[in-house]
């Protein structure tokens, strides 16, 4: 059986709105400073701690536009931080929450209808495994169960 493996945001899209670039929109990231928990870094993978400055911006974490590419906020540490490793460990940020929507990707990008599923956060990586498994399915995204928003990747290892 094969494994699965979680990956945060791209370092070269962190780099890049790091750097003074803009975000999905064409817009330049706001900076916000963390209250606490509830900001999600999607380099690190880590939660914002509170007084920390913290970059919002809207994330496309799709290779073109198309319908299914969907775009949201998401947040990134202003000071650069270092890209989450730990592959195949559930990563951190994911413990913030009870449950996350899990949902499957077909090669083309596109939401494989049926697959998305409100799961309980310790068994994200069972149904990301189990999904992985099926034919049509090239990866699967973690977005929060209540507001959508994109948190990670999940791919086959």
């Amino acid at each position: 059986m094969s494994t699965i493996a979680f990956h945060a945001m791209p370092t070269a899209d962190a780099e890049a709105l790091w750097n003074g670039g803009v975000d999905a929109y064409g817009h330049r990231p706001e900076t916000m400073v963390s209250d606490g928990p509830g900001h999600p870094c999607r380099h690190c993978l880590q939660n914002i701690d509170k007084g920390e400055e913290l970059l919002v911006f809207a994330y496309r974490p799709f290779p073109e536009l198309q319908p299914y590419a969907e775009t949201g906020p998401v947040f990134l540490h202003k000071v650069p931080c270092r890209r989450y490793e730990a592959e195949e460990i559930l990563p951190p940020v994911l413990a913030s929450s009870r449950d996350f929507i899990v949902r499957g990707y077909g090669d083309n990008n596109r939401i494989v209808y049926g697959t998305g599923a409100v799961t309980p956060t310790a068994d994200i990586p069972a149904y990301a495994q189990e999904l992985l498994t099926r034919p049509g399915i090239a990866y699967v995204h973690v977005r929060s169960a209540r507001n959508n928003c994109y948190q990670c990747r999940i791919d086959r290892n």
